[in-house]
C-alpha cells in the first residue's frame, strides 16, 4: 500500500474512535452520573479502538514501536488532530451560561493565526478521566519526562507561565512525529525561533581533514565513546559513579578544523551535529538566554545528538567579581549554562580560539580538551595538494611546496586562497590557475591577520 495511502487510513479510524470517545465523555460529563460516566467512557475506549497490530502505516508502527496503551493512544491523537482535522475539537468550544464563559476543565489554547482550539494537557485529562481524580492523578505520568513521549521527542509539554497548573501546559507534537505520521518523511529539526540550532554537514571525509597524531588521538577516544559508551560503563561498573554525558574542548587558531572536525565525528558514528547559533541564543533580557538554550537541551535530551558551541566563550566566558545585580545575574546564567552542560546525556563539544576565555568551572568537567594548532610546513602542503586534486587545473609553474613552506596559514584560510585564485582566474577567463592567483590570494588573507606577504 501507498505509504500516504496507508497512513491516511489509519488516521481516519483513530480519530474516528477518538471522536466516540470525546462524545461519550461530553455526554457522561454534562449528565454527570458518577462512576457510571466512568465505566461508559473506559467501555468505548476499549470496544472501538482500531486494531494496529498490522497496519502498515507508520503511526501504527510507533504504537507497537513504543507499546502504548489506549490512554497514551488518545493523548497522542488529541496532540496530531488539530494538525489534520482541528473541527474535531471545535466541542470545546462549549459555552458555559452559567458564567458566561468556556468551561475551565477543557483546558486548551489559542494560537495566534488558528482558528481552532490547540490541546493542553487540561484537555487530554478530561478526555481520559473527566472529574475523577484518582485517574487524573494517575494520568500524570503521560507528561513526566522519563515517559516514552518525552524519551522519544514524540510530544512536547510547554509551559506557558511560571506558577501556572501543570496541565495548563500545551501539548505539542514534535515535527518529527507529525511528519512521520502524515507524509512518512523523518524530518529533523532545524534552525527556527524555538529550535535556534543548525544541522551541519560536510561533504569532505577524514583524509580531507589535515591533524597532528596527537589531536586526532583525543578525536579517537570521543569516536570510541559514542560507539561505545553504555558498554563501557556497564564493563566497568561505572554507572553510578560517572555521568552518561561526554564533554570536550576544542581550542586553538580559527580555520584549523575545529567545525569539520565535530562534523565528521558525527558523521562516522551515525550522528546528527547542531551547531548551536549564539546570536539566537544570548539575550540582554533577564532569563531569555536560559530560556532560548533550554529549547535546544529539552528537544535534545534523548537524542543522541552532538551539541556544538562555536566560539563558545560568548555563553561560557568566566565569571567575574559582583560588583552590580547585572554582574550577579551574568554568574548565575553561566551557573545555569554549567548544569545543563554537565546533565546532558548525550556529547557536548565547545569551541574557542583562545582556551583562557573559557570558565575554569567548565574546563574542569570537560572529559577532554583537544588542541588544534597551526598546521606546519609539511601539514600545509598535503592541505594546498588536497584543495586541488585535478592537477589538470593549475599551471605547471605552481609550486605548492614554497608556498607551503614561506606562508603560515590555516586550512580554512588556505580555502579562501583557493576561491580567491579560481576567481581571479575565471576574471582572466583562463582554463588554468597560476602561481600569482595563489600569492595574491594569500596576501589577502595574510591583510586579514595584519600580516604582509
Amino acid at each position: 500500500m501507498d505509504p500516504l495511502v496507508a497512513n491516511a487510513a489509519c488516521l481516519e479510524r483513530e480519530i474516528a474512535w477518538f471522536v466516540e470517545v470525546l462524545n461519550t465523555r461530553f455526554t457522561c460529563y454534562f449528565e454527570q452520573d458518577g462512576n457510571a460516566d466512568d465505566k461508559r467512557v473506559a467501555a468505548v475506549r476499549l470496544e472501538k479502538a482500531p486494531d494496529l497490530r498490522s497496519d502498515p502505516s507508520q503511526y501504527a508502527q510507533v504504537v507497537r514501536e513504543c507499546g502504548l496503551n489506549l490512554e497514551e493512544r488518545i493523548v497522542l491523537i488529541l496532540a496530531l488532530i488539530p494538525h489534520v482535522r482541528p473541527q474535531v475539537l471545535d466541542p470545546f468550544f462549549t459555552h458555559n451560561k452559567a458564567i458566561d464563559r468556556g468551561f475551565t476543565e477543557f483546558g486548551g489554547w489559542r494560537g495566534k493565526t488558528h482558528g481552532g482550539l490547540l490541546p493542553t494537557c487540561e484537555t487530554a485529562i478530561f478526555v481520559l478521566a473527566g472529574n475523577n481524580l484518582d485517574e487524573r492523578f494517575a494520568a500524570m505520568a503521560l507528561f513526566e519526562d522519563t515517559h516514552v513521549f518525552a524519551k522519544r521527542g514524540m510530544i512536547r509539554v510547554q509551559h506557558q507561565g511560571s506558577g501556572e497548573p501543570i496541565f495548563s501546559s500545551a501539548l505539542i507534537l514534535t515535527n518529527e512525529y507529525l511528519n512521520r505520521f502524515t507524509t512518512g518523511h523523518y524530518h529533523k529539526p532545524d534552525f527556527s525561533a524555538d529550535f535556534p540550532a543548525k544541522l551541519i554537514t560536510s561533504k569532505l571525509s577524514w583524509s580531507d581533514l589535515v591533524l597532528g597524531a596527537e589531536t586526532m588521538d583525543e578525536i579517537e577516544d570521543i569516536n570510541v565513546w559514542l560507539r561505545s559508551s553504555q558498554a563501557i560503563m556497564e564493563q566497568w561498573n561505572l554507572e553510578k559513579s560517572v555521568k552518561p554525558g561526554y564533554r570536550s574542548l576544542f581550542y586553538g587558531p580559527p580555520g584549523t578544523g575545529k567545525t569539520l572536525t565535530a562534523t565528521l565525528i558525527g558523521a562516522t558514528v551515525g550522528v546528527d551535529v547542531y551547531r548551536i547559533d549564539l546570536s539566537m541564543v544570548v539575550s540582554k533580557y533577564i532569563g531569555e538566554t536560559e530560556k532560548n538554550l533550554a529549547n535546544v537541551f529539552d528537544q535534545a535530551q534523548n537524542r543522541k545528538w552532538i551539541l556544538f558551541f562555536d566560539e563558545a566563550d560568548a555563553l561560557f566566558g568566566k565569571r567575574t567579581q559582583t560588583s552590580s545585580s547585572n554582574d550577579r545575574y551574568a554568574n548565575q546564567e553561566v551557573s545555569y549554562l554549567l548544569q545543563r552542560v554537565e546533565d546532558f546525556p548525550g556529547v557536548v563539544i565547545l569551541a574557542t580560539n583562545l582556551k583562557a576565555n573559557i570558565d575554569e568551572a567548565f574546563a574542569r568537567r570537560f572529559q577532554s580538551t583537544v588542541y588544534f594548532p597551526m598546521p606546519d610546513g609539511r601539514q600545509r602542503l598535503r592541505l594546498w595538494e588536497g584543495l586541488f586534486p585535478d592537477k589538470g587545473m593549475l599551471d605547471d609553474k605552481v609550486d605548492f611546496a614554497t608556498l607551503a613552506e614561506k606562508y603560515e596559514l590555516s586550512g580554512g584560510a588556505l580555502t579562501n586562497v583557493a576561491r580567491y585564485a579560481a576567481i581571479r582566474a575565471a576574471r582572466m577567463k583562463r582554463r588554468t590557475i597560476v602561481q600569482e592567483d595563489l600569492v595574491k590570494g594569500v596576501g589577502k588573507e595574510l591583510l586579514k591577520e595584519g600580516r604582509t606577504l
